[in-house]
């Protein structure tokens, strides 16, 4: 089967930091009890992949990178309850197992949910990881309830990313959140309000004084970038009993500075669950179905905003750069193999 990969830890301008290669195809016997082998017909591109290939070294031969696919099962495990070959699916995959930048590849069924039926693979690509983040984020880490949350108000830095994006739909469509996003360029504030956000403030500028001016003091703050530059204006703005939940990698925070507002700090990290085998692993299944549901009633759409190509090495590192590049708005896709 043919796969991108990368064998040593390269800038994304060199040709060799992303290979097209061929690896031995899956069949049914590599397939765990509850695996399913999937062909992969499109994927997506996130900051994970750009920090693997540059800070993970293989320790032989190739790694395939890739935490974003849609494709359609080919072969099921003896024990899968919930899948079978034909059906079309959506996920993110683990990082513990070889991602999906490959024709085929083989995935815990625990973490898949059934592609929403109103999108392509190349929209639906875009979905799972960001899906699960923004969503293991809003319900299970800060707490909020779906419904509920008419008199508070949610602070998103980064909103035009993959996360920030299905996080403002998430919270527009199934709380009563106010949603405020941040960002910097009229694209990506343009972008903002296609996705729902109530209101647009500059992380160039002082985020309180916006908000003072706005009259807001969010209870919730997701902080999905430059975190560390922020941190200190975070637990200034934040209401008292606030939640600060953390999806970037800040090289440390001053924990004790929460303490006079008794606030909550939540990490969130969409791997934890399928990387320690928790047990309610299920539960990305479960929403990844609802997400679905979302997207086909309309309530979601995809953050697809670029398409990248065909899945290929070339078209590959052209999406790394773009995602390195900070620039990114949305999610790249590439869909089918060249």
């Amino acid at each position: 089967m043919r796969a991108i990969g990368y064998s040593k830890s390269l800038p994304v301008s060199d040709p060799a930091s992303l290979e097209d290669i061929e690896l031995a195809d899956y069949t049914a016997s590599d397939l765990g009890p509850r695996d399913l082998l999937v062909e992969v017909e499109a994927i997506s591109v996130n900051p994970v992949d750009t920090k693997v290939r540059m800070r993970m070294e293989p320790e032989a031969g190739h790694k395939v990178l890739g935490w974003d696919a849609s494709g359609t099962i080919k072969a099921v495990g003896p024990e899968v309850a919930h899948f079978k070959p034909g059906d079309e699916v959506f996920y993110a995959g683990a990082l513990g197992r070889p991602g999906t930048n490959s024709e085929l590849h083989v995935v815990d069924e625990r973490i898949v949910g059934p592609k929403p039926a109103s999108l392509g693979h190349a929209e639906a690509a875009a979905l799972p990881l960001t899906s699960i983040t923004a969503w293991e984020l809003l319900f299970d880490g800060m707490g909020v309830r779906e419904g509920h949350g008419e008199n508070d108000a949610l602070l998103v830095i980064g909103g035009a990313g993959g996360v920030g994006s299905i996080l403002i739909q998430l919270a527009k469509a199934l709380t009563g959140l106010t949603v405020i996003a941040t960002a910097s360029r009229e694209e990506t504030r343009d972008w903002c309000r296609r996705m729902g956000a109530d209101h647009i403030v500059d992380h160039r500028c002082g985020l309180k004084d916006q908000l003072d001016e706005l009259g807001i003091r969010p209870r919730y703050v997701a902080s999905l970038t430059a975190t560390d530059k922020h941190f200190d204006e975070i637990v200034d703005l934040i209401a008292p009993r606030g939640t600060i939940a953390v999806v970037d990698d800040p090289p440390e925070l001053d924990a004790l500075k929460l303490k006079p507002k008794a606030l909550t700090l939540h990490f969130e990290f969409m791997f934890a669950r399928p990387m320690h085998a928790a047990p309610d692993l299920i539960e990305q299944h479960r929403l990844l179905n609802r997400v679905s549901q979302h997207v086909d009633r309309g309530a979601i759409v995809t953050p697809a905003n670029w398409e990248g190509g065909s899945i290929c090495a070339a078209n590959l590192r052209a999406a790394h750069a773009l995602q390195e590049s900070g620039r990114a708005v949305g999610k790249t896709v590439l869909a089918g193999f060249a």
